[in-house]
């Protein structure tokens, strides 16, 4: 190519070397602009660079935790000091959105990065395909030591939180999990766990509050591996069975909350106590030397409870907004109530601290976890929903360039940018024999963060517009169910339908005294003493 410019000049008797400078000067300039680029862009997840630089990761989430029931949001009578320092050294993300109004689905997309009916959890209870792909698959095969601790809800068993047996067709290992101590749904004060790699028989019995109890168990977990190998990267899974019911918390932490009823003076007592868990599990980090970096990522699976005794669920909404509203729905609806949640992702080597409004949610973690340690975005199924908020860690772009959806009961809801669509289905409250009546309903977060008003009527165009994107977002989601998204193109067999643990008698008949007897024990912890 120089030898091209050189004899050009010669023959346009030019001088041929002050052409060549002339060129090399611009490629110059060319190669620090894209070395410029590559910064900015590489530097976002600098753990890209290198198998050594990939971080610890350590993801955290509460059952049935409201988006605006911690300290930092304000809340007039709960106080959660080691969130509240989470969040003051992290990113706190202010718009975060669950995968789902309940628990199963949610748990469903942060392992795929899935719209959960993509992955046949059609609602809480439902069991998770095997033949879906995800993040502890993905990062146990570059070399992560996985583990998973306390509530799984991804095996296909509804009711009390019971000990996962090695048996489960779907328990944590058959998943990406190489160690797991677990149980199937929520689970409160002494709990009864599985561990992998016992008999069914040999489950175990825990003593104090379950969320301290997981803490403990994960950070034990964690020294063995680094003792055995200081090198180690480890992914690690702790998904609290707090605040969900039947809410037995120690009386020590009820005490805060003498003037409310029994029932809300249990369910913050659990926030109290799982706050504290996180304290020390941020403690324990520090001590076995890798908090820099590990990258911890705390959530909840869904919106906060109705029950008026546990809201309000309430919080500064955005930086335009005064003051404290409440978020319109709770648990089990599609209005921000049911979805939003609390959000905050700590890497202290990374991340400088910041308050962000970007819209985000649990669609997005396993794409960015994949960003963080340097795997393409094809070591997930091919069509997944979220994106990396990788940017984000570094100051990001303002506004998400993908809209983010939800399928729920029927219905629906469809957020992009400012404006949200809601699509409700109304048949149970139409007569049988009825057509279901169904509902769409128009909001701009921005204006209206409590949706008070629907604006369909008012913005013709943009109601088309996102019914049409939410229309084709739905289709797709058919294709995904129908098993499209898979390899071999298909579903290898049916998805079976959840049932209740004590149905089958034949692998969960021995445990029944033991579990009649822990029952007795749970009724006295919930059950006010006579002088409350």
């Amino acid at each position: 190519m120089f030898g091209e410019y050189f004899w050009r000049a010669i023959f346009r008797n030019q001088n041929p070397m002050s052409q060549v400078m002339k060129v090399l000067n611009q490629r110059r300039v060319v190669i620090i602009s894209l070395m410029a680029v590559c910064f900015i862009f590489c530097s976002v997840c600098d753990a890209r660079q290198g198998s050594e630089n990939r971080p610890h990761i350590v993801l955290v989430m509460a059952d049935d935790q409201g988006w605006g029931q911690t300290g930092y949001y304000g809340h007039p009578f709960l106080k959660t000091p080691h969130l509240d320092d989470m969040a003051a050294h992290g990113l706190r993300l202010d718009r975060f959105y669950a995968g789902g109004p309940v628990c199963s689905p949610t748990r469903a997309t942060v392992l795929t990065g899935r719209t959960h009916e993509r992955t046949g959890v059609m609602s809480h209870g439902y069991p998770l395909r095997l033949q879906e792909k995800t993040i502890a698959q993905a990062l146990a095969e570059v070399g992560y030591v996985t583990s998973h601790f306390g509530k799984w809800h991804l095996n296909g068993i509804r009711g009390a939180g019971i000990p996962i047996l090695p048996n489960d067709e779907r328990r944590p290992d058959a998943f990406g999990f190489g160690h797991w101590l677990s149980v199937t749904n929520f689970f409160d004060m002494h709990p009864l766990m599985g561990r992998r790699g016992k008999p069914a028989g040999d489950f175990e019995k825990k003593t104090g509050d379950s969320s301290e109890v997981v803490v403990k168990e994960a950070l034990r977990f964690l020294k063995e591996q680094l003792n055995t190998n200081s090198d180690a990267r480890t992914f690690t899974v702790i998904w609290f069975g707090t605040p969900h019911s039947p809410w037995a918390s120690l009386e020590s932490d009820r005490e805060h909350f003498s003037k409310l009823s029994f029932q809300a003076q249990r369910h913050y007592g659990e926030l109290v106590a799982m706050d504290r868990s996180i304290g020390a599990l941020r403690s324990g980090l520090q001590e076995l030397g890798i908090a820099d970096n590990t990258l911890l990522w705390f959530s909840s699976d869904n919106g906060g409870l109705p029950n008026k005794d546990f809201q309000p669920t309430v919080g500064q909404l955005n930086e335009s907004i005064d003051g404290m509203v409440p978020l319109r729905g709770s648990k089990g609806t599609l209005y921000e109530g049911g979805l939003r949640v609390p959000s905050i992702v700590e890497w202290p080597s990374r991340i400088e601290p910041k308050v962000s409004q970007f819209q985000a949610g649990a669609v997005d973690i396993f794409p960015t976890i994949l960003d963080v340690v340097g795997l393409p975005e094809e070591t997930m199924l091919p069509v997944h929903d979220g994106i990396s908020l990788c940017q984000l860690f570094n100051g990001g772009p303002k506004n998400r360039n993908k809209p983010m959806g939800f399928r729920w009961n029927g219905g629906g809801a469809w957020i992009n940018g400012r404006y949200k669509l809601v699509v409700l289905n109304n048949s149970k409250n139409k007569k049988k024999g009825k057509q279901a009546k169904e509902s769409q309903e128009l909001f701009d977060l921005v204006a209206d963060p409590t949706e008070s008003k629907s604006i369909a009527q008012e913005k013709p165009a943009i109601f088309q517009k996102l019914m049409r994107e939410y229309s084709q977002f739905s289709q797709s989601i058919d294709e995904s169910i129908r098993g499209r998204d898979y390899p071999s193109g298909k579903l290898e067999k049916p998805d079976p339908e959840p049932k209740r643990w004590s149905a089958d008698e034949t692998i969960y008949t021995p445990f029944l005294k033991v579990f009649e007897e822990e029952q007795k024990l749970l009724d006295k912890l919930t059950k006010p003493n006579k002088a409350d």
